[in-house]
């Protein structure tokens, strides 16, 4: 098979080196390792020191190049490891300057790693070349850095069409989806986000010929977003504006909505926020929505039902990851046959509640706070993509029982109460939501334990662990409901809601 072609970008000034810096930044991964190749006066130091500087997103930090001491670390968003083997005696020296260390950890960016013949083949090779008055860089890589790099490539591309060439790309966050999120600051000084968020593809097959995220019915590309976003907007809802869309390629370029979090510093929820939070929900189900929202010209978009199949999957997380994480065991066949009989029937219940359009993850880090805006405009809405139509009370409970949260039991009280006396409909009836809350509350939050250990063992992302306890407290406040007794029942016998060190 013919490698591909390296992927070449031109530097005329150390402003596009910068840009190349924050390029590879956004691409890089923990265990990369970036080889810098290039003759004297090149320009590597200048570009690794670009590199670091956007992970540190300072731009300013004091990046000295290594050469008398070989390697320089920094403790940044990904750790990065600088090392300069210019003054390498021997290629053996490599293992005392920890490079297998740091590569466990973080990224190591290479300058002269000719001098170590043969242990950089399967690195990231980027190799300067003098041009004209720049320089030409040449970027060859492994298939899956590649891509990064490639995407990366792309995303800048797309800024500069979009009008804002020598934008600043800061990394933002990657959610426990497909997603990625980057601040945008352009020449202006105006303050963007850009939602990477390619189409699904190429995810194992889990049942009935379809993948977990089809049967979930998860957003499968961007055009979920821009519909309900502009749907939610047109109906007084606060969502992101968009500024520029490409659907083929999942980029987003949308307004940021600011940086107040909804809970204070430290995680503690405000509670005036929530219950703000708990109105805005009854003036969505208040509402009657249409079945499509438009996107774009002859494009609109269904949110899916969050029928039974979609919720029954989302369960059986709790049977596919938690369960082996917390008793070391697989369930058997008896036991899967008892969940799925358990909720099948609390479903069947479900579908008689009242159903609305339903945000799904409507908790503390999806809301942003606008403290000098009024009413619905208070609340920033940011992820509505995998909305679906379902029971109301689902948004509810992810509020009530904010997942990232800590939710006294008075506050969760207190959300229910301001949701219900600001339900407006004289057919909202009061105990049925309570019993479809109950039910709703219990489904998502069996869902999260599979979630958080999926992530933590599928993802890499083990801080997810540390919600448990808070989800199982909340399993164990929600089945005091009667609807959930013979729930709460089987999942006593079999132990999952005992404390990891009980």
């Amino acid at each position: 098979m013919t490698a591909p072609k390296p992927l070449a970008r031109i530097l005329p000034d150390e402003q596009a080196t910068n840009r190349l810096g924050e390029d590879l930044a956004i691409a890089l991964r923990p265990g990369d390792v970036a080889a810098l190749h290039g003759d004297l006066g090149m320009g590597k130091t200048t570009l690794a020191r670009a590199i670091i500087r956007a992970l540190a997103d300072d731009l300013a930090l004091d990046v000295p190049s290594p050469t008398f001491t070989l390697a320089q670390s920094y403790a940044l968003r990904i750790p990065a490891h600088h090392f300069d083997l210019y003054r390498l005696s021997a290629p053996e020296e490599l293992e005392e300057l920890g490079l297998a260390e740091a590569v466990a950890e973080g990224i190591a960016l290479v300058e002269w790693p000719e001098r170590a013949p043969g242990a950089f083949q399967t690195a990231i090779r980027i190799t300067l070349h003098e041009r004209g008055d720049g320089r030409e860089v040449e970027i060859a890589a492994p298939d899956e850095a590649r891509a990064r790099i490639a995407r990366s490539f792309a995303i800048r591309e797309f800024l500069d069409a979009s009008g804002h060439a020598g934008a600043r790309r800061t990394f933002l966050l990657g959610d426990a989806s497909v997603r990625a999120y980057e601040t945008i600051t352009t020449a202006r000084g105006e303050r963007l986000i850009l939602m990477d968020a390619p189409e699904r593809h190429d995810e194992p097959v889990v049942r009935d010929g379809l993948p977990y995220s089809r049967i979930a019915h998860l957003a499968q590309s961007v055009t979920a977003f821009v519909g309900v976003a502009r749907g939610l907007r047109a109906a007084g809802f606060f969502t992101p504006r968009i500024h520029t869309q490409d659907l083929d390629q999942g980029l987003l370029l949308i307004e940021h909505l600011g940086d107040e979090h909804f809970v204070a510093t430290g995680g503690a929820p405000i509670p005036e926020r929530y219950l703000g939070a708990a109105r805005l929900l009854a003036a969505l189900h208040e509402r009657s929505w249409p079945e499509r929202f438009p996107v774009a010209e002859g494009v609109d978009y269904a949110p899916p039902p969050y029928d039974p199949a979609a919720l029954g999957i989302e369960t059986e997380l709790l049977l596919d990851w938690y369960l082996p994480h917390v008793k070391g065991r697989a369930a058997n066949q008896a036991e899967r046959q008892a969940f799925g009989r358990l909720w099948s029937s609390l479903f069947a219940r479900l579908e008689a509640s009242e159903q609305s359009l339903v945000l799904r993850d409507f908790h503390s880090p999806n809301i942003i706070w606008r403290e000098e805006e009024k009413g619905l405009a208070r609340l920033g809405l940011v992820d509505v993509q995998d909305a679906v139509f379902g029971p109301g009370a689902y948004d509810v409970a992810s509020l009530a029982l904010d997942a990232r949260a800590d939710i006294p039991e008075a506050l969760e009280r207190a959300v229910v109460d301001a949701y219900c006396d600001a339900r407006r409909a004289p057919s909202f009836d009061r105990a049925a939501f309570e019993e479809a809350y109950a039910i709703t509350a219990a489904q998502r939050n069996t869902k999260l334990l599979g979630i958080f250990v999926r992530l933590a063992q599928r993802d890499g992302k083990p801080g997810y662990l540390h919600h448990l306890p808070r989800i199982r407290a909340y399993l164990r406040r929600v089945f005091a409901h009667p609807a959930l007794e013979e729930l709460r029942a089987f999942y006593g016998e079999h132990g999952f809601l005992e404390d990891e060190a009980e």
